[in-house]
């Protein structure tokens, strides 16, 4: 929270987009930093977690949110700020605690529930769903790039071959048959968390609307706006960090030319280093330790 709060550096009239709500933490700390003049619009794509930004903070004036995931970005917020310059964007991605808590989700094999893992829990198809017709080939493809699975050849091979004796419909049946073909030694993580990274990845298309979002993002930020994006696996801070590394350098095709033309300059310049959770963070949540954020800055391009 305070490293992302001095990433924006905050002013107090300025228009700010907290992309992913939650449930209101970042949001209510960018608040409490606005002045009277001051705007933030949040976006989620959770419909609970909009009933919570409306109820929450129903009485500020200074609060707006929208049921829409980041990668409507330009279309929930260039209207929104009506002609005013917007002076910093945060996303933080992946899963919400609320989400993770929640049984009924499906995104968590701790507690047995339905295999749903959708984001916005009114559009799209379930994990569940998807699971019953996806081919064993483009299985194999999302556990291993999504999931980074090393198994992903036999364990695609074994989700395939029991689904066709009975349908798996909840977190606790796919976590016990990744389980039960998995090595019995001792393991740092659930032999199930990468595939069902894998396929909350896939439902939601969250690597995709990153990207989108990425875009959008720098389109709309006025000069010297701030873009804070924190990521918990290394697919996304990998696109995060290759998006500003490319946004913070001459176009290569210009590079090392005298006249470089104002389109192929930075357009965005990074902002201090990497930043990960201090150890007593780490301690005191763990679900932080895997955190990683990254802060750029947008540029005056002379046109």
């Amino acid at each position: 929270m305070r490293e992302a709060l001095e990433g924006l550096a905050i002013e107090s009239d300025g228009c700010y987009v907290d992309g992913t709500y939650g449930r209101g933490g970042h949001s209510a700390g960018i608040l409490a930093q606005l002045g009277e003049h001051g705007s933030l619009l949040a976006l989620d794509k959770d419909p609970e977690a909009v009933a919570d930004g409306r109820a929450r903070f129903s009485g500020d004036p200074r609060f707006a949110i929208r049921h829409a995931g980041f990668e409507d970005f330009f279309d929930e917020v260039e209207p929104w700020l009506a002609g005013r310059p917007l002076r910093g964007v945060l996303l933080d991605l992946g899963v919400s605690s609320p989400q993770l808590d929640s049984a009924a989700r499906g995104f968590s094999f701790a507690k047995d529930g339905p295999l749903d893992m959708r984001m916005n829990s009114e559009r799209g198809a379930t994990a569940a769903e998807w699971l019953a017709t996806v081919g064993e080939p483009d299985l194999r493809r999302v556990l291993a790039e999504f999931g980074e699975e090393r198994r992903a050849r036999q364990l695609a091979a074994v989700i395939v071959r029991e689904r066709a004796r009975a349908p798996i419909t909840t977190t606790g049946q796919l976590a016990a048959l990744i389980e039960r073909h998995s090595p019995q030694r001792p393991q740092r993580l659930h032999p199930a968390t990468r595939v069902f990274q894998a396929i909350r990845i896939r439902i939601n298309a969250e690597l995709e609307a990153l990207a989108a979002a990425l875009a959008q993002c720098m389109e709309l930020l006025a000069p010297g706006g701030r873009l804070c994006v924190i990521s918990f696996h290394s697919l996304e801070d990998r696109i995060v960090k290759r998006f500003v590394a490319i946004a913070s350098s001459v176009d290569p095709v210009y590079a090392g030319l005298p006249n470089i033309p104002a389109s192929a300059m930075p357009c965005m310049r990074r902002v201090g280093r990497l930043i990960r959770p201090t150890p007593a963070e780490a301690a005191a949540n763990p679900r932080a330790r895997s955190a990683r954020m990254r802060v750029a800055e947008k540029l005056e391009v002379l046109v």
